[in-house]
Order: structure tokens, then sequence, then C-alpha cells
């Protein structure tokens, strides 16, 4: 899963907690927060404290892995396709 915002963090959390059959107040208590802000947090909370957020994903057995993703310059270095930069030369050729 490729993670990009709170929102999919909060998606990523909340399915993993449902399949492991946890309750809200159970994970809560368990890396010691208040349901609410679970519940904040499986919302996609902006503003969640990331020393919770990372606590509730290693009581998850949740792993994160990263990669570097190449900036656009670099793509387009590389010859790699540019969507949007075709998209806006289609639509300058109909003019």
């Amino acid at each position: 899963m490729r993670i990009r915002t709170a929102v999919d963090i909060g998606a990523l959390i909340r399915d993993r907690r449902l399949k492991l059959g946890l309750k809200q107040k159970v994970l809560a208590d368990r890396i010691g927060a208040s349901r609410q802000w679970l519940i904040e947090v499986e919302k996609g909370k902006q503003r969640a404290e990331l020393g919770l957020v990372l606590r509730t994903i290693e009581e998850l057995g949740i792993s994160l892995v990263t990669t570097d993703t190449p900036s656009p310059e670099e793509r387009m270095r590389s010859g790699a396709m540019d969507i949007d930069r075709i998209v806006i030369a289609a639509r300058e050729k109909r003019k």
C-alpha cells in the first residue's frame, strides 16, 4: 500500500485493527491513548501525535518500508513518460 496522506495511514490502521478483530477501546488502551484519539486517527487526523501513530502501527504488527521516489526532474531526465506533459501538449495541438 502506498501511503501519501494521513487518511491513508488512518485507513491502514483501521483495516489492520479490524482484521485482527480488535475493538477501538482495546487498541487504544494497549497504546496508551483514548478511544477518541484512535477514532480521529482512523479518520485521517492530520495533526495526530507521531509517537502514538508509530506505537499504534507497531502494536498492530505493521511494518513500514520506504523507497526513494524520483523527482519529476529525474523522471524527465531518465526518459520516463510524463502524462501531464503529454495531455497538455495534446490540448495545445487542438487549439
